[in-house]
């Protein structure tokens, strides 16, 4: 099983085990006139009936998960120290579990093993986009949250913002894409947003 990795400092973890993300981008092609002619000959194909998202080809190829896989929400073990399922997995596929706090994946969710972990996603729906294409319905559904006046800086009624209650600083926007972008730099660093690379935008519900 295949795991996926979700930003901690911006609560999207949490957000995914809440069920406020749904969604998640990653990126697939860097802006370039070769990159992008290529993945327009292949969308083309795809919406002309020539091709298909899932067959041979291009898109494939890139594409980290498959329609209707199910895959892993990495967690560090330390995270998970109130989990019995956690627990119960670890029995399952023979963790002794006075040796997981040597683990590396103890401190650090990318060294953690998908068959451990308690929570899972399945993917529902695959597309290819380019990333400043996002609606503000799905900036939401990226765990993109709304906050009141009580939040809101500049006098406004209400705002948006990437961030969670456990960050120091708060940044309020104007709109989910304000927010959004805010955050997609944060997380895959300055210049993404204004980059506007093609992404994989991944559909997902979590599975309970």
């Amino acid at each position: 099983m295949k795991k996926i990795m979700f930003n901690d400092k911006y609560g999207l973890t949490q957000a995914v085990l809440e069920g406020r993300k749904t969604q998640t981008r990653r990126v697939a092609y860097t802006a370039g006139r070769w990159r992008d002619i290529m993945v327009r000959q292949d969308l083309e194909g795809v919406n002309k009936g020539k091709a298909c998202l899932f067959g041979d080809g291009i898109l494939l190829a890139k594409s980290a998960y498959k329609l209707g896989e199910t895959i892993a929400i990495a967690q560090k073990y330390e995270d998970l120290r109130k989990d019995d399922e956690f627990y119960r997995l670890c029995g399952k596929n023979g963790m002794p579990l006075e040796l997981i706090k040597y683990e590396k994946g103890c401190s650090n969710k990318m060294f953690v093993k998908a068959d451990l972990m308690p929570h899972h996603i399945c993917i529902t729906n695959i597309r290819v986009e380019r990333l400043q294409d996002i609606s503000d319905e799905d900036c939401m559904a990226e765990g993109i949250r709304r906050f009141g006046k009580e939040y809101v800086r500049f006098k406004k009624e209400y705002c948006y913002t990437c961030q969670n209650y456990a960050v120091t600083d708060f940044y309020s926007f104007s709109t989910p894409r304000e927010a959004y972008a805010a955050l997609i730099d944060k997380i895959s660093g300055k210049g993404t947003w204004e980059s506007n690379p093609w992404v994989f935008v991944y559909d997902f519900e979590l599975i309970k």
